[in-house]
C-alpha cells in the first residue's frame, strides 16, 4: 500500500523538504509515502480565485490514481486523535488499497475535488502553511505506524 501525498505547491524551504523527508524514510516499505507535488496556477494571469482553483483541481484529478481512497486535508474536516488516526490507518493496510492525502493550494480547495473525499481530515482548527501540512501530515503517519507496532515513538 501506499501513502499519496499530492500537494498543490512546489519549491518549498529546505526545512520543509527536510522535515518531511525524515519522515517518510522512517516508513517501512507496506506503508511508503510518496509525494507528488502538484504546479500551483500562477496568482499574476488576472484569472479569478474560482479559475485558479479549477485549474489546480484538473491537475490535481490528473495526478490521482483511478482507485485510491481520498483524504481531501482541510480546517474543516473531521478532527481525529493519533488513536483514530491509527485505527484508520490500519484499516488502510489492511484492505491494501492505496491512499491518497490531497493538501490544497493558497486557495484552498475546488469544490469537485472536496466532493470527492472519502475523509476530510483536519489537522487543526487553524489554516495551516501548506508546505508545514505535509510536514505534520507524515508526522502522524509515522506516530499511526508506530502505534500499530508498539514502537516507543508515542507515548501517552
Amino acid at each position: 500500500m501506499k501513502l499519496l501525498i499530492l500537494a498543490v505547491g512546489h519549491k518549498m524551504p529546505d526545512w520543509i523538504t527536510s522535515g518531511f523527508n525524515e519522515y517518510t524514510k522512517r516508513m517501512p516499505r507496506e506503508a511508503k509515502i510518496e509525494l507528488v507535488e502538484i504546479k500551483p496556477e500562477p496568482r499574476t494571469t488576472g484569472k479569478s480565485v474560482a479559475q485558479i482553483m479549477e485549474a489546480e483541481a484538473q491537475r490535481i484529478r490528473a495526478a490521482l490514481p483511478h482507485d485510491v481512497f481520498r483524504v481531501v486535508l482541510d480546517e474543516r474536516g473531521s478532527h481525529l486523535t493519533t488513536k483514530q488516526l491509527t485505527q484508520h490507518l490500519q484499516e488502510w493496510l489492511r484492505g491494501g488499497r492505496d491512499v491518497a492525502f490531497i493538501i490544497g493550494g493558497a486557495d484552498g480547495l475546488h469544490e469537485s475535488i472536496r466532493s470527492t473525499a472519502n475523509l476530510m481530515l483536519a489537522l487543526s482548527a487553524m489554516v495551516l502553511p501548506h508546505g508545514m501540512v505535509r510536514v505534520l501530515l507524515a508526522e502522524q503517519l509515522y506516530r499511526a505506524h508506530s502505534l500499530l507496532h508498539n514502537h516507543p515513538y508515542h507515548r501517552e
